[in-house]
């Protein structure tokens, strides 16, 4: 799923864009004619968020966005992201290690 596409810089009118291949709308065809924008980094980095147009949009699937865009906003703030790694995850499987669950409820999956 993580594909990389050359992009080239190109003149649209009186304007500049990026011309992405076609190759990339053969293989996402949800990004075609979708509306975005651009997060410069730091001075040789940029980030690109294309949106796709829903057909049917649910409320929860609104927060879920809203939610996701604002936690993205606040990590790359000070250019503190960095990946999660098996080191991360191992120490985190070590915190619940051992961990039973009370309520058999709970054990479904169920939330409350």
């Amino acid at each position: 799923m993580s594909n990389s596409y050359s992009i080239r810089s190109t003149k649209i009118g009186n304007s500049a864009g990026f011309r992405f291949p076609a190759e990339f709308y053969r293989e996402h065809p949800q990004f075609a004619n979708a509306d975005g924008w651009i997060e410069v980094l730091s001075p040789d980095t940029a980030i690109l968020r294309i949106v796709p147009q829903l057909i049917e949009e649910e409320e929860n699937s609104v927060l879920m966005r809203l939610f996701l865009d604002f936690a993205m906003t606040e990590a790359l703030k000070n250019n503190t992201m960095q990946p999660y790694t098996i080191e991360m995850s191992e120490a985190a499987q070590q915190l619940i290690a051992g961990v039973e669950l009370d309520d058999e409820s709970l054990e479904d999956g169920e939330v409350y």
